[in-house]
């Protein structure tokens, strides 16, 4: 499944693996990842990328698109979320 969705231009693309539910941003050449195990009950991982890097882990989804945003040089508010994502988190 893969849905992506663009406002005021940043892209937030949400995509399942194997292992994780992925939520991407990308801004401006600037790349943040929210990511989830497919169980959903693990710590959302902020990533410099959909493999990248982790940066810090959240239990709560709003901490994690702050992070995000942050990274993306945004307010949280203009992160697009797709309809599959907004039940990531604990």
């Amino acid at each position: 499944m893969s849905e992506t969705l663009t406002e005021g231009g940043v892209t937030g693309r949400y995509e399942e693996t194997d292992g994780e539910r992925r939520l991407t941003f990308e801004r401006d050449g600037r790349v943040a990842t929210v990511a989830q195990n497919t169980e959903g009950y693990a710590m959302l991982k902020v990533r410099d990328g959909p493999d990248g890097d982790e940066l810090e882990r959240y239990y709560g989804f709003d901490m994690a698109l702050d992070h995000a945003a942050e990274v993306l040089g945004v307010s949280p508010h203009d992160l697009p979320v797709p309809e599959p994502a907004t039940d990531m988190g604990m």
